[in-house]
């Protein structure tokens, strides 16, 4: 089976620079995926022959004419697109023929099995809810991604900012989604789920949290989940557990606080470099651990959050992401797409 995914072509800090290299590195290695490129259509034929122009690929890529022709890349046109810092109520009520909303409708319609854009969030978010809406017995959906571990398993956590409030309710559905992404994208079988708190013991934390540990501890029960118990901020790095869960809150500032450390490692090897003689010598000794250090936190790697608990998989990119990182996140998009997400999602809620 071929799995078909609507691109927002036009989204993203640098746009069609971006997606479009990385969507032909995509789908020329990947013969079982096909990608529709929403946007405006003269701008996405220019930069597609900007990278004709250029031999057509990227590191082993097959020429765009080829792909073209194939129908493995097809353009879909939309006559607007939403800016990075555009209103939310403008993006969905204002432009109805915008790249998002039209990657979303093609889900929608059954002409693609998942979406992604890297460009404003909080539009993706509203756009993608209003096309596909929520599943029957989820109030909110989740935004999710993984983090890097020192187990070297990754750790997926949620939510990571669509939800600032949440309710015993809403965590108790955040761990089943959490559990089935977990289940899908990375096969893993009866995937292990922690409660982000202040500490292990069950008399720590706000009442919320109290109560969604009851919550979960009952889905345990009816063999929903694997619930290991209360994690602490630490324990995400140590991989404890398969699944994190949090409120939208304490998940972003846990992911942006992970963005920055990945930064901070990346200037601090390069000042190393820049120091006293010694310093280079030393450096150049510890480099490759340096390297794979840097790589195991390169945000890059773990690009593209699932929106989870919607009618349809959708993707979304880092702003920021370069090429390399988009391609990832297209890579997320197949697989929750292939592995049937959204079934198993609707699946464990019974």
């Amino acid at each position: 089976m071929t799995i078909r995914i609507a691109v927002d072509a036009m989204g993203g800090d640098k746009g069609l620079s971006v997606t479009i290299p990385a969507c032909v590195e995509f789908v020329s290695q990947n013969n079982d995926v096909s990608l529709i490129l929403v946007g405006l259509e003269p701008e996405i034929r220019a930069a597609l022959a900007a990278t004709e122009s250029v031999g057509g690929r990227l590191s082993s890529g097959q020429p765009v004419a080829s792909l073209l022709g194939s129908g493995r890349l097809r353009v879909q046109p939309a006559s607007e697109e939403v800016g990075m810092g555009e209103a939310v109520a403008q993006a969905l009520r204002g432009k109805k023929d915008s790249s998002m909303r039209v990657a979303a409708a093609l889900v929608n319609a059954g002409e693609a099995e998942a979406c992604i854009s890297a460009g404003n969030t909080g539009a993706w978010m509203a756009i993608s809810r209003y096309i596909l809406r929520t599943l029957d017995g989820i109030d909110r959906p989740a935004i999710a991604a993984p983090f890097p571990t020192l187990s070297g398993r990754d750790t997926t956590m949620l939510d990571l900012g669509a939800n600032l409030d949440c309710t015993p309710e809403h965590l108790r559905q955040f761990a089943l989604m959490g559990s089935a992404l977990v289940g899908a994208i990375d096969g893993r079988q009866q995937p292990t789920v922690g409660l982000l708190n202040v500490g292990e013991e069950l008399i720590k934390g706000n009442e919320t949290v109290k109560l969604a540990a009851d919550l979960l501890r009952d889905a345990q029960a009816k063999g929903q989940i694997s619930f290991f118990g209360n994690v602490e901020g630490n324990d995400i790095y140590r991989g404890v557990t398969d699944v994190v869960v949090c409120d939208g809150f304490i998940g972003n500032v846990a992911l942006k606080a992970s963005e920055g450390l990945a930064q901070l490692m990346t200037g601090f090897i390069r000042e190393e470099f820049e120091r006293t003689p010694l310093s280079k010598v030393l450096a150049l000794m510890a480099f490759p651990v340096l390297k794979r250090f840097k790589r195991r936190l390169d945000p890059r790697r773990y690009n593209g959050a699932s929106l989870v608990g919607l009618r349809g998989v959708v993707i979304k990119s880092h702003g920021s992401a370069d090429a390399v990182a988009f391609v990832n996140a297209l890579g997320r998009a197949r697989d929750a797409a292939r592995n049937g997400l959204v079934d198993r999602i609707a699946k464990v809620l019974g």
